[in-house]
């Protein structure tokens, strides 16, 4: 049996057997991941939703910087951060350098683009009708928020989904803002690099199954929603 066969069956044997240290790991990634998404979310869907049902100035350069951001390097986000979490940044007296918040600071701030821009392009690619309705009615800027949200709740979710996925892939920022503290900051793409330069091969590999079945769930879960 060759090296990476072996490493393998080794791998699904500690996934099999819920080796304590990776499930860790897994819940400290899951958590870090999903608590990012959820701010995200909040700040990145009514976002969307303003700046689709607004016609404002320089509306098209933000919808080319919105894209842009979307393929933003995680280090670029890392870098930026680290400048002012660290001692001598601006946010350095919070201590947040090093810690699971920084982390999903960070990874919050990455995601918001994604979700921000899917949903505006979800609002703007709805019927047409919907809009100008609601307009007729009276429904001030506000109030339209909710009937939109219920017409477009498929394809909001799927810009949720969006956002999860690439959190839970995310490495730069996570290794530059979390430091890979076991048990605090340390998430399956970190401790996957770190176990793999160490020569724990069969850990990094378990790993990164586990984060390549997360990863297959939330596309599955998106292709559903997609037939929707």
């Amino acid at each position: 049996m060759d090296y990476f066969s072996s490493a393998l069956l080794s791998a699904i044997k500690l996934i099999l057997q819920f080796d304590k240290q990776i499930y860790q790991i897994v819940f400290t990634s899951l958590k870090i991941s999903l608590i990012a998404t959820v701010f995200a979310s909040i700040f990145g869907i009514f976002l969307g939703i303003w700046s689709a049902i607004h016609d404002f100035i320089g509306k098209r350069f933000l919808q080319q910087l919105l894209n842009t951001l979307m393929a933003m390097p995680t280090v670029m986000i890392g870098l930026i951060f680290y400048g002012l979490f660290s001692r001598r940044g601006a946010l350095g007296d919070w201590g947040l350098l090093y810690t699971d918040t920084a982390v999903i600071i960070g990874e919050a701030f990455l995601i918001i683009p994604i979700i921000m821009n899917l949903t505006l392009v979800a609002v703007e690619s709805t019927d047409k009708r919907l809009l100008v309705t609601l307009k007729m009615l009276g429904a001030k800027p506000y109030q339209q928020i909710i009937p939109i949200l219920s017409e477009l709740r498929f394809a909001i979710l799927a810009a949720i989904i969006t956002g999860f996925g690439r959190a839970i892939g995310e490495v730069g920022a996570a290794m530059m803002l979390g430091g890979n503290i076991q048990g605090v900051t340390r998430t399956m793409t970190t401790a996957i690099a770190l176990e793999t330069s160490k020569g724990d091969f069969e850990l990094g590999l378990a790993l990164g199954l586990l984060l390549l079945l997360i990863a297959f769930s939330v596309n599955f879960l998106l292709q559903l929603l997609k037939t929707k």
